[in-house]
């Protein structure tokens, strides 16, 4: 049955770094059982050189990363409905085995309430995994499976019916927390996710405050976050506790700024239809180890 399942991946670039993109491909060309159909989206950039088969998108402005992952998914039909499963990979990562497709073709035809995969992503010189990188907040030993209540964006695997179902990712994000934001709800339509250690993602180890609207973002989408889908209750706990954790890490008086800058437009901004999770979600995710309040 697994074999049955046809896959196909989302790639997203900005066009700067071509060598890694071509390595990433070759990775994904060299997975085993049925070849995987590949798209990439230049996003706001001209993509570089490919190898023959894959397809390419070339969008004249840059729509973010869920803007540019939705492009994505549209080349595969309406919600990804082409293909049974859809790999999302950072265009300067790369596969470390050739059996990961196998393994999620396996994950999804063995459980038919997963609907989302998510990679441990690895450095490759050194082996090891961020403790960032492991989506749960036991996160000491990133070899261990589990299943999860978010997943890393570049680094996943989804079963299109979750497209389907409750929506692709929020293009308005822009940047950060659109993954949570697809994992709760999903997982208030019902659908599990999981964490898999033994599907691997090399990744040279970076910081996510690299990125010029990281702390902006962030604090941002977080309050949106909330707004589209925590019951109203939860809201102002959730957002308090994130504050809190905020000022415990001491940024920087320029990050801080831009913080406050984005928790301030989070709430002044539409943030999107408003879908509050049902309680038993809330439950779910508690159980899950993660209860929506941190």
């Amino acid at each position: 049955m697994s074999g049955a399942m046809k896959v196909g991946a989302v790639v997203i670039t900005m066009g700067n770094r071509p060598d890694e993109l071509r390595a990433l491909l070759k990775s994904v060309a060299e997975q085993e059982g049925d070849p995987i159909e590949v798209v990439v989206v230049g996003n706001g950039a001209p993509v570089p050189d490919v190898p023959e088969g894959v397809r390419t998108i070339e969008l004249p402005e840059n729509l973010g990363i869920p803007g540019g992952r939705n492009v994505g998914i549209e080349a595969f039909g309406p919600a990804g409905r082409d293909v049974d499963i859809l790999l999302f990979l950072d265009d300067d990562g790369l596969l470390a085995r050739t059996d990961t497709a196998e393994l999620c073709r396996k994950a999804f035809a063995e459980d038919d309430r997963l609907g989302i995969i998510s990679f441990r992503i690895a450095d490759p010189d050194t082996g090891l995994t961020q403790r960032r990188h492991v989506p749960r907040l036991r996160a000491s030993d990133p070899m261990r499976s589990s299943r999860v209540t978010t997943f890393l964006g570049g680094a996943n695997a989804v079963r299109t019916k979750v497209f389907t179902e409750v929506g692709t990712l929020p293009d308005d994000f822009f940047y950060a927390h659109e993954e949570t934001d697809l994992a709760w709800r999903a997982l208030d339509a019902g659908w599990m996710i999981d964490y898999r250690a033994d599907m691997v993602l090399h990744h040279p180890t970076t910081a996510p405050s690299r990125h010029a609207v990281y702390h902006r973002m962030v604090a941002r989408n977080r309050v949106w976050l909330a707004r589209r889908n925590l019951p109203a209750v939860l809201v102002p706990v959730y957002l308090g506790s994130w504050l809190l954790l905020t000022l415990l890490r001491r940024p920087s008086r320029p990050a801080l700024k831009a913080w406050f800058g984005g928790f301030k437009e989070g709430w002044t901004t539409p943030c999107g239809p408003r879908r509050p999770m049902k309680w038993r979600t809330v439950w779910r995710l508690t159980r899950l180890g993660r209860p929506p309040v941190i």
